[in-house]
């Protein structure tokens, strides 16, 4: 254990210590005894409420709890509202308060104005979130080739054989992915007569594109406005700068290595404007459990603020280290001729870890903080250097910092979550409203107080988000009483869940969210499957969302085309309009859809058979052992984890919570017993041994299943599901990997 430092009354682990004073504080403007002394004062001030916010959920689960165990079989929703509403679980129904707009200032346009997809990445593996903070633009070609996008095509159309990827380039293939590049160019950019599959030259001429083409005539883009700008001269530019519903396009022009050698104007590469935002990501994806994990998740979020974070990335092609920094801006000349700049980069946010969670990096009285609270100072300290415009790489032009707060239940958390902003701001001496909020929607208590939880931040609130999988998770725990659950894969298509995505839209729509902030769904989790997730996918923005989850940069490069082909900011006009005027109460466009929302979908177990049940549980066990063995012995917290069948999911803690909740569930209702659960825990292990059987790294848990630490701690999250406070992962988590870094302290995590 590392040593402790005493400062301002507080006990700081020594590392972490030093990485605030040695690489954050300098150049902050912010004293040593301010950062500590504050810190306290937040401890102080915010500590105890933390804690009665904490008691108060246990509180009303227990209340809930009864109630659905003296209503089973004899649920009525009307009821049940009744009783929400008068233990305080419900509000702001019956007397809505006064209607009020989001009124956040000083919102950056990628967050405004802007509809794009969105990454999530761990910030404790400094080349992820590298990759991430420069996956702003990338080749639209290389996206397409390299996906399943080909392949299905050549799957469905009997004609288009000869698209599979091979050990070499395939030519056929590359065609296939020109003729789509300039299908797309052609909807989002078309020209006024032709295609520009047809193209022979790109000329810039009076602040005009012209596009000469194969038979000899000359035409120029439909919408004048598109052209944005170029680079090189008029007469022969190197790129094409293009503007479509405000996403960039860039027509690469040059000798082509590969794909682009068969394009008459030689375009060697279109680079699509993509990842306009990242979430780097304390919470879900990481596996963070003492100091020494926060100091290298804090270190990694303080490099992409100051400009230095860098990470030597060594391919397997050429063997050749190569040191990654974050992207410079795109330097353009406007249409006229004159120099812009565009950022090269995706604007950050960074997730915080949830109010639940406590830390002994710092003590105060001998006794751990509420992360958060640490969190949030770390984290808004490191984003001064932002702010003082130290870094060559401006994240915020507007001057803002992004924190996403997850886990917040009903509008009183949010509030005491805007406290620790605004002390936060007094402490460092920063602009009121300086830090903004997203607000994670992916707790029952928030969704159906959703209004009152924007009214709570809406001065600083910029993102409202459907967290379907830890939303998931807490409706099975919050209605655990009320009787068996459907399947998991059925849980998709729920009535309560299908409510919930549209309500949150609805509710952001009523108040203006679109005008200053995000409203967005949750993730693609098949990072292989894009065709699918192109067929899938623009569902989000029908719907009138600003942004959606993607699981790569090469997701995000595919989604981006759902917003070319959808006006979102039309889109959500249009939805506004439908759902009419008489929507001012917290109840969305009518009665129903709360109703809907609080109506849990149960099974009816004598439809199910032996087979199905065993089946359900394998899956399930199967996917909480390859997680949980990966993150107990290894520090992963988010990986592509083969499911059952061996696809490639990404996994994180919220798609753990349902699938532990899943099987706590059934056990306590009979659909399954302990006996069963176990044997297939034992099945299962022997499955993910399997899996991982390349993975040099990898301690196959079969070898002694009784002492395995992760096995047990699989097993703990099933078995001790009931008494889990709202069903969160973290307690068994933290509980197993300490225990394992204690029992093997030379492996070193991450």
């Amino acid at each position: 254990m590392n040593e402790r430092v005493d400062a301002s009354g507080l006990s700081i682990d020594s590392e972490l210590y030093d990485l605030v004073e040695a690489e954050i504080l300098p150049g902050t403007g912010i004293a040593s005894e301010q950062f500590w002394h504050g810190l306290r004062r937040v401890v102080e001030t915010l500590g105890e409420q933390n804690r009665q916010h904490l008691n108060r959920r246990d509180e009303l689960q227990r209340s809930i709890d009864a109630w659905h165990k003296d209503n089973q079989g004899n649920f009525e929703v009307a009821r049940y509202q009744s009783f929400l509403t008068e233990i305080g679980y419900l509000v702001g129904i019956s007397e809505a308060g006064d209607a009020f707009q989001i009124a956040t200032e000083n919102v950056d346009a990628e967050v405004a104005k802007i509809a794009a997809p969105q990454l999530v990445v761990p910030l404790d593996n400094a080349r992820y979130a590298l990759n991430a903070a420069n996956a702003r633009w990338n080749s639209l070609l290389d996206a397409l080739y390299a996906s399943d996008i080909p392949d299905v095509h050549a799957a469905d159309v009997s004609a288009a054989a000869g698209l599979e990827k091979t050990a070499q380039y395939n030519p056929l293939r590359g065609k296939w992915v020109l003729q789509y590049v300039h299908d797309f160019l052609d909807q989002a950019a078309p020209l006024r007569a032709g295609s520009h599959a047809d193209v022979v030259c790109y000329r810039v001429k009076s602040a005009r594109l012209i596009a000469e083409m194969a038979d000899g005539s000359a035409t120029e883009i439909k919408q004048v406005q598109c052209f944005a700008g170029y680079n090189g001269e008029p007469e022969s530019p190197t790129s094409i700068l293009l503007k479509h519903h405000n996403l960039h396009i860039e027509i690469c022009i040059g000798e082509g290595l590969l794909i682009g050698k068969g394009d008459l104007a030689y375009v060697c590469d279109v680079r699509v404007e993509s990842t306009l935002t990242t979430i780097m990501d304390c919470e879900d994806s990481v596996a963070a459990v003492d100091a020494a994990d926060k100091v290298r998740v804090y270190r990694n979020w303080a490099g992409l603020m100051k400009g230095d974070l860098t990470a030597t990335i060594q391919k397997t092609v050429d063997g050749i280290k190569r040191l990654r920094t974050l992207q410079a801006d795109k330097e353009f000349l406007d249409p006229a001729g004159n120099p812009i700049r565009l950022s090269g980069r995706s604007l950050m946010f960074v997730r915080n870890v949830g109010t639940h969670i406590y830390t002994d990096a710092v003590t105060f009285n001998g006794d751990a903080i509420a992360e958060t609270f640490l969190d949030c100072m770390v984290t808004a300290l490191s984003a001064i250097h932002d702010l003082n415009g130290n870094s060559a790489f401006r994240n915020s032009a507007a001057g803002s910092v992004y924190i996403v707060k997850p886990k917040m239940h009903g509008a009183e958390e949010v509030a005491a979550a805007v406290q620790l902003f605004a002390l936060t701001e007094r402490i460092f001496g920063l602009a009121e409203n300086t830090l903004k909020m997203g607000i994670m929607d992916e707790e029952r208590r928030t969704t159906v107080n959703l209004k009152e939880c924007l009214r709570a931040a809406k001065e600083r609130v910029v993102f409202i988000n459907t967290g379907f999988l830890d939303r998931t998770g807490d409706e099975i725990h919050t209605c655990m009483e009320a009787g068996a659950v459907i399947a998991k894969n059925d849980i998709k298509a729920a009535p309560w869940l299908l409510a919930y995505e549209d309500w949150n839209v609805a509710i952001g729509l009523e108040l203006g969210m679109p005008e200053c902030g995000q409203i967005g769904k949750g993730m693609w989790a098949a990072p292989a499957a894009m065709a699918a997730m192109m067929s899938q996918h623009i569902a989000h923005p029908r719907a009138g969302a600003d942004t959606a989850w993607v699981p790569s940069p090469m997701a995000a490069t595919l989604h981006v085309l759902h917003y070319h082909q959808i006006d979102v900011v039309a889109r959500q006009r249009d939805l506004a309009a439908m759902r009419g005027e008489n929507r001012g109460n917290n109840r969305g466009e009518n009665q129903a859809n709360l109703d809907i929302i609080l109506t849990p979908s149960l099974l009816k177990v004598t439809a199910i058979s032996q087979a199905e049940v065993v089946a359900e549980i394998e899956n399930n066990a199967q996917g909480i052992l390859g997680y949980v063995v990966r993150w107990i012995d290894q520090g992963v917290g988010c990986s592509k984890v083969p499911d059952i069948n061996d696809i490639a999911l990404m996994e994180d803690r919220a798609t753990l919570r349902i699938s532990a909740a899943h099987i706590t569930n059934w056990l306590r209702h009979g659909v399954t017993n302990e006996a069963q659960v176990l044997q297939i825990f034992e099945k299962m292990a022997g499955v993910v041994d399997r899996q991982n059987s390349a993975d040099h790294d990898y301690v196959a848990m079969s070898a002694d299943l009784a002492a395995n630490i992760a096995f047990n701690a699989a097993k703990a999250l099933v078995f001790e599901g009931l008494t889990l406070p709202n069903g969160y992962t973290e307690t068994v988590l933290h509980r197993y990997r300490r225990e394992h870094k204690l029992r093997y302290p030379k492996i070193i995590s991450g």
